[in-house]
């Protein structure tokens, strides 16, 4: 069985997280991912430890499987022509030099398409190519300016989310234009350009929050674990620790109501709708808590999961690892003897099946191979 991205090129001028995941993605698809990177050094996650692994650190591992590595310097006119002539045969490019970089270097799109009308050309920026061009792009800082940090954490502590989230939103947005402009060249035989920022990513990413601000033109503010317009859908205190509750709707909340041996709850007027139980959230939480303590998260857990209510306590990456082993989810894979597995992707097909992912490539392990090819005719 074949992959879906079988015969498609990817040159990936990338480094660090957002890129770098994007083109792992279409390499987990089938595609063939070229990584460019700098003489001596490489992306810099490369340097990003601890945690190291025996092989380099983990940062650069979990986002670079499945691809070649060349060095090359583009100050160097030779090494510069390797690079565009890759450009000219690839399907795929994906860049995030700071804004100006590519068309300094005779890599923008402009002068790629000319010599390959075909090419999806893809550039992620932190705050566009515009009047943001000059501003640097990092996940911890587009976190904050660009509002998540400020509906994160508790009431007037903001915090950022912790994992670089807006970089991951950014690199799946990403993938999603390279995917849709591959589907559009199928039509038309031309190929396109698209941009990503991941100011853009982080905004797009907080849906009903940011449509909040819209509506009613105040800005929302961090409610730590609460919902801010479903109750109960927050963390609640039983007696050894927090349990997670999900309430979504009337029905649900019926149900953890008879499970906690209170069903007069959902009758009441100031509960019995889900505006209603957000009004009066504090009423309702401390009446939750006063049964939930009465027990252990892990009883309580199942008693209102059994009762068909979304519950659960609040475990470690390794618990969701093993949480999903257990439901036959699959979530590991291997790349290669000596090297520790990784989390696969997570999409599933019936037409096509996964690949064997090669490992994370060493520093310019590629060379030879992939400089021969590209001074060969095409």
């Amino acid at each position: 069985m074949t992959q879906p991205l079988d015969g498609i090129l990817v040159a990936d001028f990338s480094r660090v997280l957002a890129g770098p995941l994007a083109t792992m993605t279409l390499a987990d698809l089938g595609a063939r991912v070229i990584k460019v990177e700098r003489p001596g050094m490489g992306d810099e996650t490369r340097a990003w430890g601890p945690p190291f692994s025996a092989h380099g650190t983990s940062y650069f591992e979990s986002v670079n499987r499945g691809k070649e590595s060349i060095t090359l310097d583009l100050t160097d006119p030779g090494d510069l022509e390797l690079a565009r002539e890759l450009a000219s045969r690839a399907d795929v490019l994906v860049e995030n030099f700071a804004p100006g970089t590519a068309e300094r270097l005779g890599l923008g799109y402009a002068v790629v398409a000319d010599r390959n009308p075909g090419i999806v050309y893809c550039s992620i920026t932190g705050f566009g190519s515009g009047a943001g061009r000059a501003m640097l792009g990092y996940d911890f800082l587009v976190q904050a300016v660009g509002g998540l940090m400020s509906i994160t954490g508790e009431p007037g502590a903001p915090m950022k989310a912790g994992v670089a989230l807006v970089d991951v939103l950014t690199g799946k947005d990403a993938i999603i234009g390279i995917l849709a402009a591959l589907a559009g060249r199928a039509r038309t035989g031309r190929g396109d350009r698209l941009e990503v920022s991941l100011l853009m990513s982080s905004l797009a990413a907080m849906v009903n929050q940011g449509q909040s601000a819209l509506e009613r033109g105040v800005a929302p503010s961090g409610m730590g674990n609460r919902h801010p317009s479903i109750a109960p859908y927050e963390t609640l205190r039983c007696r050894d620790g927090q349990l997670v509750v999900a309430c979504g709707n009337d029905g649900q909340f019926r149900r953890l109501a008879n499970a906690l041996g209170m069903p007069s709850l959902a009758d009441r007027s100031d509960y019995a709708t889900n505006a209603q139980r957000v009004a009066h959230r504090e009423a309702l939480v401390a009446e939750l808590e006063s049964a939930l303590a009465e027990g252990s998260v892990a009883e309580w857990a199942q008693r209102i999961s059994d009762a068909g209510v979304p519950a659960g306590s609040v475990g470690s990456i390794l618990d969701g690892l093993a949480l999903a082993d257990r439901l036959g989810l699959d979530p590991l894979v291997e790349v290669g003897a000596g090297w520790t597995h990784q989390v696969r992707h997570p999409v599933s097909w019936t037409a096509y099946q996964a690949g064997d992912p090669t490992p994370p490539p060493a520093l310019g392990e590629h060379d030879a191979a992939l400089r021969a090819w590209l001074s060969s005719p095409a």
